[in-house]
């Protein structure tokens, strides 16, 4: 998946899931890895760096 599609994505999600978004794509990462789809997994990795990024740091 291409940056743009990558971030393009990442923002659909946070927009319909908001802070849960990040958890969400890290479940599909995981499921991508035990089926042993890793290019997907890595796609999904890239999804939710973008998603922390829109989010921005923790607040505390």
């Amino acid at each position: 998946m291409d940056a743009l599609k990558t971030a393009q994505y990442a923002r659909a999600l946070y927009t319909a899931h908001g802070d849960q978004a990040e958890a969400e794509a890290a479940q599909k990462m995981r499921e991508c890895k035990a089926a042993g789809n890793m290019q997907q997994a890595r796609d999904w990795q890239a999804v939710r760096q973008s998603i922390r990024q829109i989010r921005g740091p923790n607040q505390g």
